[in-house]
């Protein structure tokens, strides 16, 4: 499993250097423009994810800042933000390399922010919910991009396996 997760980490690094790279080619007001996504525009969604990765990450390492609300904005400028997705995403690759296929196995316990009470379940699906949450939302960023006029990327993840994924095929 721990070469799943691997696999799945590289690809969300991917993918997200995409989004990024066409959402600096916007206007700063299209954006931050509320195109009615869940956190509003690109500028909250991408806030969105990188606030997910810090919670969940806290919780599997005990390390890092852990915002207390879901659509808390940690970086006012798109440059800084994807400066500490970058961060991010190395982080969460770090500590997948860093499981082994017990620890994976094992239960992991902790208290959602929605509904503060203890939960329990293996980390392999908490881990599967990470990169699956990442999908989602970043599905959103795609639509509101080419909303906005750019690009139609391609994230699925057989082009990243077929590009810069080989090692994983």
């Amino acid at each position: 499993m721990r070469d799943h997760y691997r696999m799945y980490a590289a690809y969300n690094a991917w993918a997200n250097r995409l989004v990024y790279a066409e959402a600096g080619k916007l206007e700063d007001a299209d954006y931050r423009k509320n195109l009615g996504a869940f956190f509003g525009s690109l500028h909250g969604t991408l806030n969105h994810l990188l606030v997910a990765d810090r919670i969940w990450l806290k919780r599997f390492t005990g390390e890092g800042d852990a915002p207390g609300r879901l659509d808390a904005v940690l970086h006012e400028d798109l440059a800084s933000l994807r400066t500490a997705r970058e961060t991010e995403d190395a982080r969460l690759a770090a500590f997948v390399d860093s499981l082994t296929e017990e620890r994976i196995a094992a239960d992991f316990t902790y208290s959602p922010i929605t509904n503060p009470s203890l939960v329990t379940h293996s980390l392999r699906a908490a881990l599967t919910h990470v990169f699956n949450h990442q999908t989602h939302h970043r599905g959103q960023c795609h639509a509101m991009l080419t909303a906005l006029g750019g690009a139609s990327l391609s994230l699925d993840l057989i082009y990243f396996l077929r590009t810069e994924g080989t090692e994983f095929l």
